[in-house]
């Protein structure tokens, strides 16, 4: 890896979130309605402010958020607050900052989606790889209409059966929440058990989903490397035959599903939206829905703005590993 490949990774990532965004400064401002304006009414018509108030408090409102000032000042005030680590705040949840809003809800999508996604990819995974090789038999075979149906159930479709029979039919399972209400958050054996209980369904539906597209994938691809020269050779060898799976053809056949695992995983901070909104999860998915129903205006910047700095850091950061994981690969010059 050359110093002028890296560079020009670095640069095309910088271009890439300086669109991002200033699309995402722009997009919100081409509604016809002020944000501010269009939740002051939301709030008259709940009656927790009077009309006769809504413009002075519109005029206080738009000079505090910057609305008032023209558009190319507005957008130099929001790359010097980006500098500063200064997403605006919150309208739905004032006077809080929307960044404390969203590092109160990134801890639980990160904890309830990493373990969900590394779960269903290491059980797809295997499981997939087994069931294409053919020393293996019949035993898994079965597990293949099994796959395709699970990978073809929508995961929040999933959520609401599960919802059904664990808390309906055979209530032992919460439904909501990310633990139970009352108690305080603190580093214990029994706030870490009721984390997990409440973890279970929303982080159930996501695996068993993902199980069958892991799985599906990962017999795809070690159907194709079934001739593959290196493999032939192996068996030539005499090397035993879990030698020659795990060495040969699960560490080859793995390389594009590491590549699909690290998009999954970028993708993470965007959240299971409809997971979370099912099973009011505090996650950032359940976050957005929230400012989107609010219209959060600045919290909805912040929230997308977020979710494509972590995905760029994520591709950015795989794009520099990937020879690691792949020796046959080089960058630079031949």
């Amino acid at each position: 890896m050359t110093i002028g490949f890296l560079l020009r990774r670095l640069g095309i990532f910088c271009l890439i979130v300086f669109a991002a965004a200033t699309i995402n400064f722009m997009v919100p401002r081409l509604r016809p309605t002020n944000p501010i304006e269009s939740r002051l009414y939301e709030l008259a018509a709940q009656g927790g402010v009077r009309v006769g108030q809504i413009k002075e408090m519109v005029r206080i409102y738009n000079e505090k958020f910057g609305f008032d000032k023209p558009l190319y000042v507005q957008y130099a005030n929001y790359w010097i607050d980006l500098a500063h680590g200064d997403m605006g705040t919150s309208i739905s949840f004032y006077p809080a900052s929307v960044r404390a809003e969203i590092m109160r809800a990134a801890p639980w999508t990160i904890g309830l989606l990493t373990v969900a996604t590394l779960l269903s990819f290491g059980v797809g995974s295997i499981l997939g790889a087994l069931m294409a090789w053919p020393k293996v038999g019949p035993y898994v075979s079965f597990l293949v209409p099994i796959f395709m149906t699970l990978s073809a159930i929508p995961y929040y479709l999933l959520g609401i059966v599960m919802i059904y029979t664990f808390a309906l039919v055979w209530p032992i399972l919460p439904t909501s929440a990310a633990y139970s209400s009352g108690k305080n958050l603190e580093w214990s054996l029994d706030m870490i058990l009721d984390i997990a209980k409440h973890a279970v369904l929303p982080a159930g539906s996501i695996i068993l989903t993902g199980i069958g597209g892991w799985g599906l994938g990962m017999r795809a691809m070690m159907v194709t490397i079934m001739g593959e020269d290196y493999m032939n050779m192996a068996e030539s060898k005499g090397l035993r035959p879990r030698t020659i799976f795990f060495r040969y053809a699960l560490r080859n056949a793995v390389l594009p599903q590491v590549t699909s695992l690290a998009i999954s995983l970028a993708h993470i901070m965007s959240g299971a939206v409809v997971v979370e909104v099912i099973f009011a999860y505090p996650g950032v998915g359940y976050l957005l829905f929230r400012a989107i129903s609010g219209n959060d205006y600045f919290l909805i910047q912040g929230i997308v703005l977020f979710i494509i700095l972590s995905i760029g850091i994520a591709l950015l950061t795989l794009d520099l590993l990937y020879p690691l994981i792949d020796p046959r690969i080089r960058y630079g010059k031949n």
